[in-house]
Protein backbone atom coordinates (compact mmCIF):
# COMPACT_ATOMS: atom_id res chain seq x y z
CA UNK A 1 0.00 0.00 0.00
CA UNK A 2 1.35 3.74 -1.40
CA UNK A 3 0.87 6.61 -3.25
CA UNK A 4 1.07 4.79 -6.51
CA UNK A 5 4.78 6.38 -7.47
CA UNK A 6 6.12 3.04 -7.43
CA UNK A 7 4.24 1.58 -10.29
CA UNK A 8 4.72 4.28 -12.36
CA UNK A 9 7.47 4.27 -15.64
CA UNK A 10 9.52 6.84 -17.17
CA UNK A 11 7.99 8.82 -19.67
CA UNK A 12 9.13 7.27 -22.69
CA UNK A 13 7.26 3.95 -22.04
CA UNK A 14 4.28 6.14 -22.58
CA UNK A 15 2.11 5.36 -25.42
CA UNK A 16 -1.84 6.24 -26.69
CA UNK A 17 -3.54 2.77 -25.10
CA UNK A 18 -6.66 1.51 -25.94
CA UNK A 19 -8.63 1.77 -22.72
CA UNK A 20 -12.01 -0.21 -21.53
CA UNK A 21 -14.24 1.25 -19.08
CA UNK A 22 -17.07 -0.22 -17.49
CA UNK A 23 -19.76 2.01 -16.20
CA UNK A 24 -22.83 0.10 -13.69
CA UNK A 25 -23.71 3.48 -12.23
CA UNK A 26 -24.79 7.26 -12.73
CA UNK A 27 -22.64 8.20 -10.52
CA UNK A 28 -19.33 6.42 -12.51
CA UNK A 29 -20.31 8.32 -15.57
CA UNK A 30 -19.19 11.54 -13.87
CA UNK A 31 -16.20 9.76 -12.18
CA UNK A 32 -14.97 9.08 -15.59
CA UNK A 33 -16.18 11.75 -17.73
CA UNK A 34 -13.31 14.21 -17.37
CA UNK A 35 -10.78 11.65 -17.87
CA UNK A 36 -12.19 10.23 -21.19
CA UNK A 37 -12.37 13.87 -22.64
CA UNK A 38 -8.88 14.84 -21.87
CA UNK A 39 -7.64 11.72 -22.81
CA UNK A 40 -10.05 11.25 -25.82
CA UNK A 41 -8.42 14.93 -26.85
CA UNK A 42 -4.95 13.18 -26.90
CA UNK A 43 -6.16 10.45 -28.99
CA UNK A 44 -6.19 7.36 -26.28
CA UNK A 45 -9.16 4.96 -27.51
CA UNK A 46 -11.96 3.81 -25.38
CA UNK A 47 -14.61 0.82 -25.42
CA UNK A 48 -17.68 1.89 -22.89
CA UNK A 49 -20.35 -0.73 -21.85
CA UNK A 50 -22.73 0.84 -19.00
CA UNK A 51 -25.37 -0.94 -17.12
CA UNK A 52 -28.91 0.75 -17.38
CA UNK A 53 -29.75 2.27 -14.09
CA UNK A 54 -31.67 5.50 -13.18
CA UNK A 55 -30.19 8.06 -15.56
CA UNK A 56 -26.99 6.32 -16.58
CA UNK A 57 -27.61 6.70 -20.28
CA UNK A 58 -29.42 10.00 -20.18
CA UNK A 59 -26.09 11.44 -18.42
CA UNK A 60 -23.82 9.61 -21.33
CA UNK A 61 -26.20 10.96 -24.21
CA UNK A 62 -25.73 14.11 -22.86
CA UNK A 63 -22.11 14.29 -22.91
CA UNK A 64 -22.10 12.36 -26.52
CA UNK A 65 -19.91 9.45 -24.86
CA UNK A 66 -20.47 6.06 -27.14
CA UNK A 67 -20.98 3.52 -24.91
CA UNK A 68 -22.81 -0.59 -25.29
CA UNK A 69 -25.62 -1.19 -22.93
CA UNK A 70 -25.06 -4.49 -20.73
CA UNK A 71 -28.48 -4.64 -19.48
CA UNK A 72 -29.86 -3.54 -15.97
CA UNK A 73 -28.88 -6.25 -13.89
CA UNK A 74 -30.71 -8.19 -11.65
CA UNK A 75 -31.53 -7.89 -7.76
CA UNK A 76 -31.06 -10.63 -5.23
CA UNK A 77 -27.86 -12.56 -4.81
CA UNK A 78 -28.42 -15.76 -7.19
CA UNK A 79 -30.08 -13.16 -9.65
CA UNK A 80 -26.76 -11.40 -9.45
CA UNK A 81 -24.64 -14.14 -9.83
CA UNK A 82 -26.47 -15.21 -13.01
CA UNK A 83 -25.80 -11.91 -14.29
CA UNK A 84 -22.57 -11.65 -13.86
CA UNK A 85 -22.00 -15.02 -16.43
CA UNK A 86 -23.94 -13.00 -18.96
CA UNK A 87 -22.31 -9.45 -18.25
CA UNK A 88 -18.88 -11.07 -18.87
CA UNK A 89 -19.73 -12.52 -21.43
CA UNK A 90 -20.63 -9.39 -23.37
CA UNK A 91 -17.88 -7.67 -22.24
CA UNK A 92 -15.34 -10.63 -23.06
CA UNK A 93 -17.08 -10.22 -26.85
CA UNK A 94 -16.76 -7.01 -26.89
CA UNK A 95 -13.15 -6.70 -25.72
CA UNK A 96 -11.82 -9.02 -27.87
CA UNK A 97 -12.57 -7.22 -30.90
CA UNK A 98 -11.38 -3.79 -29.37
CA UNK A 99 -8.02 -5.38 -27.91
CA UNK A 100 -7.69 -2.80 -24.98
CA UNK A 101 -4.29 -2.08 -23.50
CA UNK A 102 -6.13 -2.14 -20.17
CA UNK A 103 -9.20 -2.29 -18.09
CA UNK A 104 -10.43 0.33 -15.63
CA UNK A 105 -13.58 0.91 -13.69
CA UNK A 106 -15.48 1.68 -10.18
CA UNK A 107 -15.19 -1.66 -8.63
CA UNK A 108 -16.93 -3.60 -11.38
CA UNK A 109 -16.70 -6.96 -11.07
CA UNK A 110 -16.98 -7.68 -14.61
CA UNK A 111 -14.54 -5.77 -16.48
CA UNK A 112 -11.85 -7.05 -13.24
CA UNK A 113 -13.00 -10.57 -14.53
CA UNK A 114 -13.16 -10.18 -18.32
CA UNK A 115 -9.25 -8.27 -18.17
CA UNK A 116 -7.68 -11.07 -15.79
CA UNK A 117 -8.95 -14.08 -17.98
CA UNK A 118 -7.46 -11.34 -20.88
CA UNK A 119 -4.44 -11.36 -19.36
CA UNK A 120 -4.57 -7.91 -19.26
CA UNK A 121 -4.32 -5.29 -16.32
CA UNK A 122 -7.57 -3.73 -14.11
CA UNK A 123 -7.39 -0.77 -12.05
CA UNK A 124 -10.37 -0.74 -10.16
CA UNK A 125 -11.06 2.32 -8.07
CA UNK A 126 -13.39 2.15 -4.84
CA UNK A 127 -14.67 4.01 -1.72
CA UNK A 128 -17.32 1.98 -0.32
CA UNK A 129 -16.02 -0.01 2.53
CA UNK A 130 -19.36 -1.99 2.91
CA UNK A 131 -19.20 -3.43 -0.55
CA UNK A 132 -17.97 -6.92 1.11
CA UNK A 133 -19.50 -9.18 -1.84
CA UNK A 134 -18.87 -6.32 -4.18
CA UNK A 135 -15.08 -6.23 -3.27
CA UNK A 136 -14.50 -10.05 -3.38
CA UNK A 137 -15.63 -10.22 -6.51
CA UNK A 138 -13.00 -7.42 -8.00
CA UNK A 139 -10.25 -7.34 -5.85
CA UNK A 140 -8.77 -10.82 -6.60
CA UNK A 141 -9.03 -9.99 -10.84
CA UNK A 142 -7.24 -6.40 -10.41
CA UNK A 143 -3.76 -5.21 -10.20
CA UNK A 144 -4.26 -2.47 -8.78
CA UNK A 145 -7.10 -0.91 -5.97
CA UNK A 146 -7.44 2.75 -5.96
CA UNK A 147 -8.95 4.19 -3.13
CA UNK A 148 -9.52 7.91 -1.47
CA UNK A 149 -6.94 7.92 1.64
CA UNK A 150 -9.89 8.12 3.91
CA UNK A 151 -11.11 4.53 3.12
CA UNK A 152 -11.55 2.57 6.51
CA UNK A 153 -9.70 -1.17 4.91
CA UNK A 154 -7.08 -2.40 3.28
CA UNK A 155 -6.16 -4.44 0.51
CA UNK A 156 -2.65 -4.95 0.56
CA UNK A 157 0.00 -4.63 -1.50
CA UNK A 158 -1.94 -3.91 -4.43
CA UNK A 159 -3.61 -0.70 -2.74
CA UNK A 160 -2.70 2.46 -3.34
CA UNK A 161 -4.38 5.69 -1.71
CA UNK A 162 -4.95 9.22 -3.36
CA UNK A 163 -5.94 12.08 -1.00
CA UNK A 164 -9.30 13.15 -2.38
CA UNK A 165 -12.76 12.52 -2.50
CA UNK A 166 -14.02 10.98 -6.23
CA UNK A 167 -16.36 13.34 -6.17
CA UNK A 168 -13.76 16.00 -6.59
CA UNK A 169 -13.14 14.15 -10.10
CA UNK A 170 -16.22 16.18 -11.83
CA UNK A 171 -17.01 19.05 -8.97
CA UNK A 172 -13.57 20.22 -8.69
CA UNK A 173 -13.79 24.63 -10.08
CA UNK A 174 -11.69 24.17 -13.04
CA UNK A 175 -14.45 21.08 -14.31
CA UNK A 176 -17.79 22.46 -12.84
CA UNK A 177 -19.68 26.05 -12.72
CA UNK A 178 -22.93 26.05 -11.46
CA UNK A 179 -25.91 27.21 -13.86
CA UNK A 180 -27.88 29.96 -12.33
CA UNK A 181 -30.63 28.58 -14.80
CA UNK A 182 -31.65 25.89 -12.89
CA UNK A 183 -33.31 28.36 -10.63
CA UNK A 184 -35.61 28.65 -13.26
CA UNK A 185 -36.63 25.29 -14.09
CA UNK A 186 -37.21 25.00 -10.38
CA UNK A 187 -39.34 28.15 -10.22
CA UNK A 188 -36.95 29.16 -7.14
CA UNK A 189 -36.07 32.87 -6.78
CA UNK A 190 -32.20 34.29 -6.21
CA UNK A 191 -31.23 33.60 -3.16
CA UNK A 192 -34.79 31.83 -2.12
CA UNK A 193 -34.15 29.00 0.41
CA UNK A 194 -35.08 25.24 -0.84
CA UNK A 195 -34.11 21.63 0.19
CA UNK A 196 -33.20 18.69 -1.67
CA UNK A 197 -34.27 15.08 -0.58
CA UNK A 198 -32.37 11.93 -2.32
CA UNK A 199 -34.02 8.27 -1.81
CA UNK A 200 -32.61 5.65 -3.46
CA UNK A 201 -33.36 2.11 -4.27
CA UNK A 202 -31.13 -0.28 -2.22
CA UNK A 203 -30.52 -2.72 -4.60
CA UNK A 204 -27.17 -3.13 -4.72
CA UNK A 205 -25.22 -6.10 -3.07
CA UNK A 206 -23.91 -3.61 -0.22
CA UNK A 207 -27.69 -2.59 0.26
CA UNK A 208 -28.72 -5.97 1.35
CA UNK A 209 -30.12 -5.80 5.02
CA UNK A 210 -30.51 -2.24 4.70
CA UNK A 211 -34.34 -0.37 4.76
CA UNK A 212 -33.73 3.23 4.36
CA UNK A 213 -36.10 5.85 5.83
CA UNK A 214 -39.77 4.85 6.46
CA UNK A 215 -42.10 6.16 3.83
CA UNK A 216 -43.43 8.01 7.53
CA UNK A 217 -40.50 9.61 8.24
CA UNK A 218 -40.14 10.96 4.23
CA UNK A 219 -43.23 12.25 4.16
CA UNK A 220 -42.30 13.86 7.97
CA UNK A 221 -39.18 15.16 6.59
CA UNK A 222 -40.79 17.02 3.69
CA UNK A 223 -43.43 18.57 6.14
CA UNK A 224 -40.96 19.58 8.64
CA UNK A 225 -38.43 21.17 5.65
CA UNK A 226 -41.03 23.00 3.66
CA UNK A 227 -41.84 25.24 6.58
CA UNK A 228 -38.61 26.47 5.17
CA UNK A 229 -38.85 27.04 2.03
CA UNK A 230 -39.72 24.67 -1.32
CA UNK A 231 -38.80 20.43 -1.00
CA UNK A 232 -37.63 18.66 -4.26
CA UNK A 233 -37.26 14.86 -4.08
CA UNK A 234 -34.92 12.95 -6.43
CA UNK A 235 -35.74 9.03 -5.96
CA UNK A 236 -34.51 5.56 -7.33
CA UNK A 237 -37.40 3.73 -5.85
CA UNK A 238 -41.23 4.39 -5.71
CA UNK A 239 -42.50 7.29 -3.91
CA UNK A 240 -45.66 7.51 -1.75
CA UNK A 241 -48.62 8.92 -3.15
CA UNK A 242 -48.07 11.73 -0.68
CA UNK A 243 -44.76 12.83 -2.58
CA UNK A 244 -45.21 12.42 -5.94
CA UNK A 245 -45.85 15.64 -6.30
CA UNK A 246 -42.41 16.69 -4.93
CA UNK A 247 -40.22 14.82 -7.46
CA UNK A 248 -37.53 17.34 -9.11
CA UNK A 249 -38.11 17.66 -12.87
CA UNK A 250 -34.94 19.08 -14.53
CA UNK A 251 -32.24 17.86 -16.68
CA UNK A 252 -30.04 15.29 -15.00
CA UNK A 253 -26.67 17.38 -16.07
CA UNK A 254 -28.33 20.00 -13.75
CA UNK A 255 -28.72 18.03 -10.56
CA UNK A 256 -25.52 19.67 -9.97
CA UNK A 257 -26.20 23.06 -10.10
CA UNK A 258 -29.58 22.43 -8.00
CA UNK A 259 -27.47 20.71 -5.58
CA UNK A 260 -25.36 23.72 -5.36
CA UNK A 261 -28.14 26.52 -4.52
CA UNK A 262 -29.93 24.05 -2.40
CA UNK A 263 -29.75 25.24 1.08
CA UNK A 264 -30.19 21.38 2.17
CA UNK A 265 -29.58 18.32 1.36
CA UNK A 266 -31.47 15.28 3.17
CA UNK A 267 -31.32 11.17 2.25
CA UNK A 268 -30.20 8.01 1.86
CA UNK A 269 -27.09 8.69 -1.12
CA UNK A 270 -23.80 8.76 -0.21
CA UNK A 271 -22.80 10.44 -3.31
CA UNK A 272 -24.85 13.21 -3.30
CA UNK A 273 -23.98 14.27 0.77
CA UNK A 274 -20.27 14.09 -0.84
CA UNK A 275 -20.97 15.86 -3.65
CA UNK A 276 -22.30 18.67 -1.63
CA UNK A 277 -19.78 18.97 0.49
CA UNK A 278 -17.38 19.63 -2.24
CA UNK A 279 -20.09 22.11 -3.61
CA UNK A 280 -21.01 23.36 -0.33
CA UNK A 281 -24.29 22.81 0.49
CA UNK A 282 -24.79 21.28 4.05
CA UNK A 283 -26.21 17.27 3.78
CA UNK A 284 -27.95 14.95 6.28
CA UNK A 285 -26.80 11.35 5.46
CA UNK A 286 -28.28 8.21 6.84
CA UNK A 287 -26.51 5.16 6.24
CA UNK A 288 -25.72 2.28 9.02
CA UNK A 289 -22.45 1.15 7.21
CA UNK A 290 -21.62 4.90 6.74
CA UNK A 291 -18.70 6.31 4.71
CA UNK A 292 -14.70 6.77 5.47
CA UNK A 293 -15.50 9.67 3.16
CA UNK A 294 -18.36 11.29 4.72
CA UNK A 295 -17.13 10.71 8.39
CA UNK A 296 -13.95 12.67 7.69
CA UNK A 297 -16.24 15.46 5.69
CA UNK A 298 -18.16 15.70 8.89
CA UNK A 299 -15.28 15.22 11.61
CA UNK A 300 -12.89 17.92 9.81
CA UNK A 301 -14.91 19.77 7.35
CA UNK A 302 -18.31 20.04 9.37
CA UNK A 303 -20.20 19.60 5.53
CA UNK A 304 -22.02 16.06 6.37
CA UNK A 305 -23.88 15.34 9.24
CA UNK A 306 -24.08 11.92 9.52
CA UNK A 307 -26.76 9.03 10.86
CA UNK A 308 -28.09 5.37 10.97
CA UNK A 309 -31.15 4.06 9.39
CA UNK A 310 -32.61 3.43 13.41
CA UNK A 311 -35.73 4.89 13.68
CA UNK A 312 -33.89 7.23 16.44
CA UNK A 313 -32.02 8.47 14.04
CA UNK A 314 -34.27 9.29 11.82
CA UNK A 315 -36.02 11.74 13.83
CA UNK A 316 -32.84 12.87 14.75
CA UNK A 317 -31.63 13.56 11.39
CA UNK A 318 -34.88 15.09 10.57
CA UNK A 319 -34.31 17.26 13.68
CA UNK A 320 -30.72 18.45 12.58
CA UNK A 321 -32.58 19.52 9.27
CA UNK A 322 -34.65 21.82 10.85
CA UNK A 323 -31.71 22.93 12.87
CA UNK A 324 -29.84 23.76 9.89
CA UNK A 325 -32.86 25.06 7.89
CA UNK A 326 -34.01 27.58 11.27
CA UNK A 327 -30.30 28.77 11.79
CA UNK A 328 -30.50 30.71 8.50
CA UNK A 329 -26.73 31.06 8.08
CA UNK A 330 -25.84 32.34 4.56
CA UNK A 331 -24.41 30.37 1.74
CA UNK A 332 -21.58 31.78 2.14
CA UNK A 333 -21.09 29.79 5.42
CA UNK A 334 -20.77 26.92 3.78
CA UNK A 335 -19.39 27.80 0.86
CA UNK A 336 -16.34 28.65 3.16
CA UNK A 337 -16.34 25.73 4.57
CA UNK A 338 -15.82 23.73 1.07
CA UNK A 339 -12.96 26.00 -0.07
CA UNK A 340 -10.85 24.17 2.42
CA UNK A 341 -11.73 21.15 0.85
CA UNK A 342 -10.62 21.72 -2.60
CA UNK A 343 -7.49 23.75 -0.91
CA UNK A 344 -6.49 20.92 0.54
CA UNK A 345 -7.28 17.61 -1.65
CA UNK A 346 -5.84 16.50 -4.96
CA UNK A 347 -7.71 16.20 -8.05
CA UNK A 348 -8.94 12.58 -8.81
CA UNK A 349 -9.16 13.07 -12.27
CA UNK A 350 -5.54 14.08 -13.02
CA UNK A 351 -4.31 11.51 -10.55
CA UNK A 352 -6.11 8.30 -12.54
CA UNK A 353 -4.83 10.01 -15.94
CA UNK A 354 -1.33 10.24 -14.39
CA UNK A 355 -1.88 6.54 -13.04
CA UNK A 356 -2.67 4.92 -16.02
CA UNK A 357 -0.31 6.66 -18.38
CA UNK A 358 2.60 5.51 -16.37
CA UNK A 359 1.58 2.55 -15.41
CA UNK A 360 2.98 -0.70 -16.94
CA UNK A 361 2.17 -4.14 -16.34
CA UNK A 362 4.93 -5.95 -15.27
Amino acid sequence: MDDGSNFYTNEKYFKKMKIFIDLGHPAHVHYFKNFIRILEEEKFSFMITARQKDVTFNLLDELKINYIDRGKGESGLARKFIYMFKADFLIFKKAKKFKPDIFISFASPYAAQVAYFMNKPHIAITDTEHATIGNLAFSPFSKKVLTPSCYKKNFGKKHVRFDSYMEISYLHPKYFKPNIDVLNLLGIKNNERFSILRFVSWQATHDIGHKGISNNNKINAVNEFKKYGKVFISSESELPEKLKKYKINIPSNMMHDALFFASLLYGESATMASECSILGTPSIFLDNSGRGYTDEQQKKYGLVFNFTESLIDQKKSIEKGIEILQNNKSSDFWKEKSKKIIEEKIDPTQFFIDFIKKYENK
